[in-house]
């Protein structure tokens, strides 16, 4: 099993940044990916960025291309997701995943394991 804390969300006003940050502990050499999604007040929950651990593979939402970046640091089993110009329709609460096996990283089922999230809200 893989146990996932994210850390960082907070208020920020439009145009400011956050650096999330989520922390994996458990049977972590397993990991093949970390993901990043969110889901706003009466919206579904959607894909954010992922990155690969082994040979580092980044993807992005067209909606954040350029403003987020998702980056890992393998020895410390932390993935982070750098937020810059921010805008209200990216308040959400942002979710961390973890996936062992298969090579999908950009639906919510190609996860196994799942933070409990950390609320981003941006003002305008």
């Amino acid at each position: 099993q893989v146990q996932l804390v994210e850390s960082g969300g907070r208020w920020v006003q439009a145009g400011g940044s956050l650096r999330l940050a989520c922390l994996a502990s458990g049977r972590t050499c397993r990991i093949y990916a970390m993901g990043w999604f969110r889901q706003a007040p009466g919206k579904e929950r959607e894909f954010v960025a992922a990155i690969t651990w082994g040979g580092g593979g980044l993807s992005y939402a067209n909606s954040v291309k350029g403003r987020f970046t998702v980056s890992g640091d393998n020895a410390l089993n932390t993935a982070y997701l750098q937020m810059n110009s921010l805008q209200p329709e990216d308040t959400a609460v942002y979710y961390c995943a973890a996936k062992r096996l298969g090579a999908g990283i950009r639906l919510e089922r190609d996860y196994e394991f799942w933070g409990q999230g950390t609320q981003v809200t941006v003002s305008s």
